[in-house]
């Protein structure tokens, strides 16, 4: 999964023709969706609305054809501009200006997983005009977002709605409602465990409604576990509800966790659920944007003016540990050295 760049002249630099046209299948269906998948976190903030349909025309206009988006995004929220579902709407009247394109795109979404206080939650309301509020800071008045049934599918409804389409091809569960180590940590806590979280079994119950009801084409998870993933399988097999066909976690040559014991349960031979891997570039860092032509990396202050880590310093910071940035230099080199940007 690569998200977007951040101005139009680097999505031409990512984005080779042959690679946005190869196509995959995505685990165990029968879709063919790019090999690059057009991230949207940053339609909304980073990119405005003009800059995001630009994107979007260009990568369709070079054979792309698997979007991602989420209920939550943009990104970062401690932007001043961010607000819940503006990246959605930003696709969605994109997908108005042009409907001939629903049909020929991939389009995956997510519904936020656990949070006790979440703007992105209290968005579900306002966006269906069945409640909710907007605060004096202009964001959605805060709501707990769980992932009971009735809540998978407001937030479903809402997705529609911002998207502008009455079907979703791949629903995605942003992050789990249990505790489960996330976002970069490794270690699991006992003692963080929420007695009260939604069963696995009450979810998957949900995103079959939203398939039977034809809202929704294909689900998958994200931010997993294996223990979830088997979870969510031996849930499915036991109410006949087809299988998670993908799972979106983290992955890059700087966190590579999903090669142990989650790849061997995702194989085409065991699960077959597809990864499709979050920030690939890690943050930006395994680009050249941030490094000098001899791979040596550039001092903070000469970092390109609207790059993620220009913009927002204390966002995705692990990227920029001395062992993590040792590496990319590492990475810089050899690419460097064959010839070859490193993304």
């Amino acid at each position: 999964h690569k998200h977007a760049a951040n101005t139009i002249p680097d999505v031409r630099i990512v984005m080779p023709r042959a690679a946005a046209m190869f196509k995959c299948k995505l685990g165990w269906s029968e879709e063919r969706v790019s090999r690059i998948c057009l991230g949207t976190m940053t339609f909304g903030v980073q990119n405005s609305e003009e800059e995001s349909h630009a994107i979007l025309d260009y990568y369709v206009g070079r054979g792309g054809n698997f979007i991602d988006t989420a209920e939550m995004y943009p990104a970062p929220a401690s932007d001043p501009r961010w607000k819940p579902g503006a990246s959605e709407e930003i696709i969605g009247r994109w997908l108005a200006k042009k409907p001939e394109m629903r049909s020929k795109v991939f389009i995956a979404t997510k519904v936020a997983g656990f949070s006790p206080s979440s703007e992105t939650a209290g968005n579900r309301k306002v966006t269906l005009g069945t409640g909710g509020g907007i605060g004096e800071n202009g964001k959605p008045t805060p709501a707990p977002a769980r992932l009971d049934a009735a809540s998978i599918i407001e937030a479903c409804n809402a997705s529609l709605k911002r998207l502008q389409t009455d079907y979703i091809d791949l629903y995605q569960i942003h992050w789990p409602d249990r505790y489960a180590p996330l976002f970069g940590s490794l270690c699991y806590n006992p003692q963080k465990e929420r007695p009260d979280s939604i069963p696995i079994a009450e979810q998957v119950a949900a995103v079959k409604q939203l398939i039977d009801s034809g809202k929704i084409r294909y689900y998958g998870l994200s931010n997993e576990t294996t223990f979830g993933v088997c979870q969510w399988v031996q849930a499915a097999d036991k109410i006949g509800c087809p299988r998670p066909i993908s799972i979106q976690n983290q992955f890059s040559l700087l966190y590579r966790p999903f090669e142990g014991e989650l790849a061997e349960a995702c194989a085409p031979s065991n699960y077959n659920i597809g990864l499709l891997a979050w920030t690939p570039l890690a943050g930006g860092m395994l680009t050249n944007k941030y490094f000098n032509e001899d791979g040596r990396l550039k001092d903070k202050s000469s970092f390109p003016e609207k790059c993620r880590h220009t913009m927002y310093q204390n966002w995705m910071v692990r990227f920029l540990t001395p062992n993590a940035t040792k590496a990319c230099v590492r990475y810089a080199v050899i690419a460097n050295n064959v010839g070859m940007s490193m993304a």
